[in-house]
């Protein structure tokens, strides 16, 4: 018999019971069901609601409930809907008449509230530790690669000379603000919503600040109608994944290039590449590929509870039984792609001579022979129109800028002299570059010696 069944004079229809039941999707919530459900019924108890003796048996009851479902000993139903019901169910079963008592002063709707944002929490725990160990090995690469010159694009085109250590260290920064996302998503969600009921709280002389406590969140919710129909916290989570995702799909776009032959940039290792079923001699970046298809994914998601959203009136409504599936999903793509990336990018092998041969070609040292006309008093406008005339000089002739003798030089602008040589060698390009936040190797090192600091906090944060 259903729990809510006293109003309805019939069954529920087969296909009205599978449709409506909600316990594939959030089964995976009984920890977090079970910890509210003790922390209210201590209240209860507390209160005077219950007996000290009831609340005793039913905690008693929930705690072997817990274990009986993790040894795999209790299976969860359709007939029972969800799993706050399932639980309740094995509640009673196993206690009898008291466990009844549980659901006093609660709804459904606080206690979904309040699970999703359990559970996230524990989940958004998990992710920001995967966010470290990436950026960990992200800075031990920019370490190893501090004199690796490589060239810099725009449009995809070469464009300047840097070292792979600031490019590397450009998504350690989109991981910092990702990671400041997660942490600010994490500001809002940090409210207790039990004691909201249905939608008008109730009229039991609840302790919500006692349960606030019990459970570790830092605010109660302040409206009862707001409390129960609230999950800008799941849209904020799945708009810091999508953003996240979008970071790892550029960085697993370039990885794809860069190991394709025509870059040989970098070989990813054989444990993280597959192979072809019809050509032998391929080697795949799938993993690459598959972090980028997720990414779509996870935009879905995102998608999903927006529209799920945006016509609901308040409070609660059905259509936000559907929230879970999408969020769960996000939750569950973000943390599989954590998990692969960090050990797919540490094992990749840079193609360092590679990377400096590019480097020297294209042209990457053209805003230098610009930028060294403006120090010798040549407008940057008119340096720039120098620069573009000898390009194509060298375009015409085969050559590169540093192929070209000094007279050659001196027939375009008679500034140019001997140093120029020296001057526009990308390592030289390179190591100029000291204004703060650029790619000069002392620059670098004191950005990796920040990032450094800046990750221990963190992590000593998370311990």
């Amino acid at each position: 018999m259903k729990l809510w069944s006293g109003r309805f004079t019939s069954k529920s229809d087969r296909l009205t019971e599978d449709f409506n039941a909600s316990i594939a999707v959030d089964s995976r919530m009984y920890r977090q069901d079970i910890k509210g459900s003790m922390a209210h019924a201590r209240m209860l108890a507390q209160q005077g609601i219950i007996s000290h003796s009831e609340k005793d048996l039913i905690v008693q009851g929930l705690e072997e409930i817990l274990k009986e479902i993790e040894a795999g000993q209790l299976q969860f139903t359709v007939e029972a809907e969800d799993v706050h019901m399932n639980i309740e169910t094995f509640l009673t079963q196993k206690i009898g008449e008291v466990g009844k008592k549980l659901h006093t002063a609660r709804s459904r709707n606080d206690q979904v509230a309040l699970d999703v944002r359990l559970y996230l929490r524990d989940e958004m725990e998990e992710i920001q530790k995967l966010m470290l160990q990436l950026q960990e090995v992200l800075l031990d690469l920019a370490a190893e690669h501090l004199h690796t010159i490589m060239p810099g694009y725009t449009h995809l085109q070469k464009a300047q000379p840097l070292n792979l250590a600031h490019h590397l260290l450009a998504y350690f920064e989109m991981l910092r603000r990702d990671l400041e996302r997660l942490e600010d998503c994490w500001k809002r969600m940090d409210y207790m919503p039990l004691g909201s009921g249905a939608l008008a709280g109730t009229g039991f002389n609840l302790d919500r600040e006692y349960v606030r406590q019990e459970l570790g969140f830092s605010h109660l919710t302040r409206n009862s109608l707001d409390g129960v129909s609230d999950r800008d916290f799941a849209l904020e989570f799945c708009s810091f994944a999508s953003i996240l995702m979008m970071h790892l799909s550029r960085f697993s776009e370039e990885l794809i290039l860069w190991s394709s032959e025509e870059f040989s940039f970098v070989e990813m290792d054989d444990a993280f590449s597959t192979g072809s079923s019809i050509m032998p001699q391929k080697k795949n970046p799938d993993l690459a590929e598959l972090v980028r298809g997720k990414t779509g994914r996870v935009y879905g998601d995102l998608m999903t509870l927006l529209t799920l959203m945006k016509s609901l009136p308040l409070a609660y409504n059905k259509d936000m039984q559907e929230d879970k599936e999408a969020l769960f999903d996000a939750v569950d793509t973000v943390k599989q792609c954590l998990l692969v990336f960090a050990p797919m990018l540490q094992t990749a092998r840079f193609n360092k001579a590679r990377m400096a041969a590019a480097a020297r070609g294209g042209f990457t040292n053209a805003t230098d022979l610009a930028d060294y006309l403006a120090g010798k008093g040549l407008p940057f406008r008119d340096a720039h129109e120098v620069v573009g005339k000898t390009v194509l000089y060298c375009i015409q002739n085969s050559n590169m800028l540093e192929d070209l003798s000094l007279e050659e030089y001196q027939q375009f602008n008679p500034l140019i002299e001997a140093d120029i040589f020296t001057y526009l060698d990308v390592k030289a390009c390179v190591e100029r570059r000291k204004v703060p936040g650029g790619p000069a190797p002392e620059r670098v090192q004191e950005a990796l010696e920040e990032a450094r600091q800046w990750l221990r906090r963190k992590s000593d944060e998370q311990v």
